[in-house]
């Protein structure tokens, strides 16, 4: 299936330029974008996988990862083939790098914005999550689904690496109640080599999102030797606390996949320097992920130091929740960040 890509722009030489993420592909005829699924078909630019989900599921929402959103919900996710980046550790390769290492081709079973929103409701999910591979480049198709699901009473949250446009932000900021968005690094370098990227947009992104008053939390996987320096950290760590502090930061790790198996597993003594790191620079809630610890895992009230959110088992398998509808500390009566109803 395929539906004209609206969120582009005709140019007077015969090219149209795709408004939907930083790299602002300008395209001719035949020609696809960055992401290999938006590409220009007589003369006007087409989104190739408008209503083909390549992947579903009903996940809890802390593997979003979520933590301060809907504690103990589940979120109805939704994915389909094609990114705009090329992550050379990318644990999802298989469907986001699918048309660039198929000869474009283009795969998915058909699931419109109406039948996503019922099985949405069907499987008692509170929420729809874009994710898998990045949801900016099937942004009409999430668009159209997430002002349905809002409609219902549903929230819509994006897992993203952060290349919106701002024109992008501006049309979803109705309808994304949240974004998880991942700072991979703080190096251009590192974006331009391992990414196909640019750090800059990214850091342009989350300040735009969290200026919209979409709900904002931050992952960044750390990998040894990559970008786990204290310095790329504390560097990270600063930007957010720039931005706001009360915006939590999961720390992930590694595992070695995709194009970088090579690479070894990052050990948690890494992810809890960083976390060290995060504290020292006042951020108010850090995550340790990828790892078995539940002490770092758990939301603690900044204000009392009490636990108020526990989490341990697998991501989201029991999570006690000690929260009210305001995020109140039951402790202190301190107003923890968050969307809590």
């Amino acid at each position: 299936m395929s539906e004209k890509a609206w969120l582009s722009k005709e140019l007077s030489n015969a090219k149209i330029m795709c408004l939907a993420c930083a790299h602002s592909c300008t395209l001719m005829e035949a020609e696809y974008g960055k992401c290999g699924v938006r590409k220009v078909v007589g003369g006007e630019l087409q989104l190739l996988v408008y209503g083909l989900a390549a992947a579903v599921n009903v996940d809890p929402v802390e593997k979003k990862p979520m933590f301060h959103f809907l504690p103990k919900s589940r979120a109805f996710s939704i994915g389909t083939v094609g990114c705009n980046l090329s992550c050379k550790f990318c644990q999802n390769h298989d469907i986001s790098q699918y048309p660039k290492e198929h000869e474009q081709k283009i795969v998915g079973h058909e699931l419109s914005p109406e039948r996503i929103v019922e099985m949405t409701i069907e499987n008692k999910c509170e929420s729809i999550a874009y994710t898998y591979n990045e949801p900016i480049v099937f942004f009409e198709y999430t668009y159209d689904t997430a002002k349905l699901a809002h409609a219902k009473g549903l929230k819509n949250i994006y897992v993203t690496s952060g290349y919106e446009t701002h024109k992008a932000i501006d049309l979803l900021a109705p309808y994304i109640d949240g974004m998880n968005i991942d700072i991979k690094s703080f190096s251009d370098e590192f974006y331009k080599e391992i990414c196909g990227a640019r750090l800059k947009p990214v850091l342009e992104a989350v300040k735009y999102a969290h200026e919209k008053g979409i709900w904002i939390e931050i992952t960044t996987l750390l990998i040894p030797g990559k970008n786990d320096s204290d310095e790329e950290i504390r560097g990270i760590a600063r930007f957010i606390a720039s931005v706001d502090a009360s915006i939590p930061w999961h720390l992930s790790a590694f595992h070695p996949t995709y194009k970088m198996l090579d690479v070894p597993r990052t050990p948690e003594s890494t992810l809890l320097r960083a976390y060290k790191i995060g504290q020292e620079e006042g951020l108010k809630y850090l995550y340790v992920g990828n790892v078995d610890n539940e002490d770092y895992e758990s939301t603690y009230c900044p204000s009392c130091k009490n636990r108020v959110i526990d989490r341990s088992g697998n991501i989201g398998q029991f999570v006690s929740n000690e929260l009210d509808e305001k995020g109140t500390c039951p402790h202190c009566e301190y107003i923890v960040e968050g969307v809590w109803k």
